[in-house]
C-alpha cells in the first residue's frame, strides 16, 4: 500500500461539511441556479450573512466523537462565495478566515485535513454560461482564460496558507474538460506544493472515484477486474447543505450505510450542513452521536477493513469486512437470524469467535469436507455460528468477530 493512501484507506469514515451563504435561504446549496436567481438577488444572502454561532470546535468534537477520522470542508461552492481570505476576490467573508478556523479545529481532534473547491464559478465574470449558470440562457459568452488563472490562484493559496493538506476535493466539473481548467499544469502546481495529497473529481487526475448518493453492489473495478478506490458521498437528509423540511435517515440507516460502503473496500464521507449562523441542528447531533456509540463498539470492523476474500460469500442479510493484517473477518448482521446461521467456506479456518457487543464467546461447529454429513446439515465447508435467541440490545448493526487461523 503506497504511503500516499495509507491513512485513507484505513480511515473510511469521513464528515463532509456543506456551509455557505445558500444555507440562508434554507431550501438548497443549488438555489442560485435552480431560481436562476441574478447576482444581485441574490447579495440579499451575502449581505446578511451572519454566523454568530459559528463553533468549529463542536463540529470537530463530534466528528471524533462519531468516529470520523478526516473531514471535507467546502472553500467555495458553485455559487463563488469564498469562507477562505483570498486576496483575489471580494466575494468573501471578511470578519474572518473561516476555513483558518475550521482546519485549526479538526486539526486539534486529530482529523486529516480535506479541503472542497468548486472548479464552476457562478459569480465570477469570465466564468461561461453552461447549462447549470443561473444565467445559462444569456447568449453573452466571457473569455475564460481569465477565470483559469483565477481558479489556479486560489487553488495556490489553498495549498500554501493553510497547512498540510490531505485531501483536495473539487467538484462540478463535466466530461471532456481537461483543457478548461488547464488541469495538467493544475496537477503539476498542487503536487508541488503539497507532494502527498490525495485528489478528488480533478478531470484526469483523481486518485480514486466519488460514487454520489449510491453504493456499488459490489465495490468498484477497473477494466482489468482490478479493484478501485472509492469514497461514497452521502446525506443525512434529502440536501447537501441545511434545510428546514427534510426527511431524516435513522441511525441504523446510517451505520447500515457505514457497513455497506466499508465491505465493499470504500470510503464513507456523510455529509453535515450547519445553519447559516454556524450551529448544527439537534437532529444531526442526536444522529452523529448515535452513530459514535456504535463506532465505539465495533469500530475494529471499520478501520483498517476492506471487503473480505472472493473465497468467502456473504450468506443473506450479511456483510463482511475483513483485517488482512489481523487475518480477522467481522461480520456485520443487517437482520438478526433466528438461532444460527452458516457461513461458507469457513470451516476449519475459524481459530475463536466472539460478539463485539459484549466480547461473548460465540460457539461454532464445523462441516469438515470428508465427515460423514445429514440430510439436515449444510454443505460441507460450513462453518454454523450458534446464536443467542435476541439481537444485542441497542446495536442497529451486531458484529461478531472470526479470528482466522494462521
Amino acid at each position: 500500500m503506497s504511503n500516499q493512501f495509507e491513512w485513507f484507506d484505513a480511515a473510511r469514515f469521513g464528515m463532509f461539511i456543506h456551509w455557505g451563504v445558500y444555507t440562508m435561504g434554507a431550501t438548497a446549496v443549488w438555489q442560485k441556479s435552480f431560481e436562476r436567481l441574478t447576482d444581485e438577488q441574490y447579495d440579499r444572502y451575502v449581505k446578511h450573512f451572519n454566523p454568530d454561532r459559528f463553533n468549529p470546535e463542536e463540529w470537530a468534537r463530534l466528528a471524533r466523537r462519531a468516529g470520523m477520522k478526516y473531514f471535507v470542508f467546502t472553500s467555495k461552492h458553485h455559487d463563488g462565495y469564498c469562507l477562505f481570505d483570498s486576496q483575489y476576490t471580494e466575494y468573501k467573508y471578511h470578519h474572518q478566515d473561516l476555513l483558518c478556523k475550521v482546519i485549526d479545529a479538526f486539526r486539534s481532534e486529530g482529523l486529516r485535513v480535506g479541503v472542497y473547491y468548486s472548479l464552476p464559478d457562478w459569480h465570477h465574470p469570465n466564468y461561461p454560461r453552461d447549462a447549470r449558470h443561473p444565467q445559462h440562457a444569456d447568449p453573452q459568452l466571457s473569455d475564460f482564460n481569465p477565470y483559469t488563472e483565477y481558479l489556479h490562484h486560489q487553488v495556490r493559496e489553498l495549498l500554501s496558507h493553510y497547512g498540510k493538506i490531505d485531501l483536495l476535493w473539487f467538484d462540478g466539473s463535466y466530461p471532456d474538460t481537461e483543457h478548461i481548467w488547464n488541469t495538467p499544469k493544475l496537477n503539476d502546481m498542487i503536487h508541488s506544493l503539497q507532494p502527498e495529497i490525495l485528489v478528488s473529481r480533478l478531470p484526469g487526475y483523481s486518485d480514486f472515484d466519488t460514487p454520489e448518493q449510491t453504493i456499488p453492489r459490489q465495490g468498484l473495478f477497473d477494466d482489468n477486474g482490478m479493484p478501485v478506490r472509492w469514497e461514497g458521498c452521502q446525506v443525512l437528509h434529502g440536501e447537501w447543505g441545511y434545510i428546514r423540511d427534510k426527511k431524516w435517515k435513522t441511525s441504523a440507516e446510517l451505520v447500515q450505510m457505514l457497513v455497506r460502503h466499508a465491505s465493499r473496500g470504500g470510503n464513507l464521507l456523510l455529509n453535515v450542513g450547519p445553519t447559516s449562523r454556524g450551529a448544527l441542528d439537534e437532529h444531526t447531533v442526536e444522529l452523529l452521536e448515535e452513530l459514535g456509540k456504535w463506532m465505539d463498539w465495533n469500530g475494529r470492523s471499520i478501520y483498517n477493513c476492506s471487503g473480505a476474500p472472493a473465497e468467502f460469500p456473504e450468506p443473506e442479510g450479511c456483510r463482511y469486512t475483513w483485517n488482512a493484517e489481523k487475518k480477522t473477518l467481522y461480520v456485520h448482521f443487517l437482520t438478526w437470524p433466528d438461532h444460527r446461521i452458516d457461513l461458507p467456506n469457513l470451516a476449519g479456518k475459524v481459530e475463536y469467535a466472539q460478539l463485539l457487543a459484549d466480547g461473548g464467546e460465540i460457539r461454532f461447529r464445523e462441516y469438515l469436507p470428508g465427515n460423514v454429513h445429514g440430510p439436515e446439515d449444510p454443505a460441507p465447508g460450513t462453518l454454523r455460528l450458534a446464536l443467542p435467541i435476541e439481537s444485542p440490545k441497542n446495536c442497529p448493526v451486531p458484529v461478531i468477530e472470526l479470528f482466522l487461523q494462521n
